[in-house]
């Protein structure tokens, strides 16, 4: 298929760009389980190595050739001056090309967790950048995979794509459903459930060694309320990262990355 140049903005080819939100992308007509948006080569190129599947590319003439070798020839290529897809998207390509892709379906969380030896959770984490910062964070220091609650940020929302490079396509992860059934879980895997929370009981990082349990899943909460107490009553374990100078902690995204390699195994 041949690079498509853009003169209507009006096309109805390129909706998918056109000033929609997220959650707009995610309930697209005519798509099994909606889009999202792939930002730059870097991240396009892992939704690919992820066998995600794109439905089309916008690219600023720079990057037309190498969007082409990354999709190949029977995906549509559509290409402009910066200034008209500016005009499309609502905002400057900075990175060169955006790509439409289909969100795969979320994987069985029995499936998921099967051969894991260190998963994270997020609960109600309602800040998009905090979510890919802590795939990020997963997908470096070595967890196998993340759950999300229903309240969760969605992780293929525009912004925690784009903060985790990427990273959100590779780390593994799937929605859970309330407490009672996700402890099940968990205790069906055989893993201990560490919360990071400021609680009275709670014990210092420093004395949780982390290659006692085979199998850890580290739970963190929202940004403000932190953990709530179903969440709290659920785990084995409740940490805190010891801080200084009058804090009390750390930015969830923070924490996360400090968390996880202490318990890393």
């Amino acid at each position: 298929m041949p690079v498509i140049e853009i003169t209507d903005l009006s096309d109805p080819r390129l909706s998918d760009y056109s000033h929609l939100t997220d959650v707009a992308l995610k309930k697209a007509r005519g798509t099994e389980h909606g889009l999202y948006l792939a930002e730059s080569a870097l991240v396009l190129e892992r939704a690919l190595g992820a066998g995600h599947r794109p439905r089309s590319v916008l690219a600023l003439g720079g990057t037309v050739d190498e969007a082409v070798a990354l999709v190949g020839g029977d995906v549509p290529v559509f290409s402009g001056p910066g200034e008209l897809l500016a005009d499309l998207t609502g905002y400057i390509l900075h990175r060169g090309l955006i790509a439409s892709m289909n969100r795969p379906a979320l994987p069985d969380p029995d499936d998921l967790l099967a051969s894991a030896r260190r998963i994270v959770i997020l609960e109600n984490v309602a800040d998009p950048t905090n979510v890919g910062a802590i795939f990020r964070s997963a997908g470096a220091i070595g967890a196998d995979a993340i759950l999300v609650t229903p309240r969760c940020s969605d992780p293929f929302y525009r912004r925690a794509i784009r903060v985790s490079m990427g990273t959100v396509l590779q780390v593994p992860w799937t929605r859970i459903g309330d407490w009672t059934s996700t402890r099940e879980l968990l205790t069906r895997h055989g893993f201990h459930v560490a919360a990071l929370a400021l609680t009275p009981d709670a014990v210092s990082l420093r004395d949780v060694d982390g290659t006692s349990h085979d199998r850890l899943a580290l739970v963190l909460g929202a940004e403000g309320p932190g953990l709530t107490d179903e969440a709290l009553a659920a785990s084995d374990t409740v940490v805190q990262i010891p801080m200084m100078h009058g804090i009390d902690s750390l930015n969830v995204a923070a924490a996360s990355a400090v968390a996880m390699w202490a318990l890393s195994a």
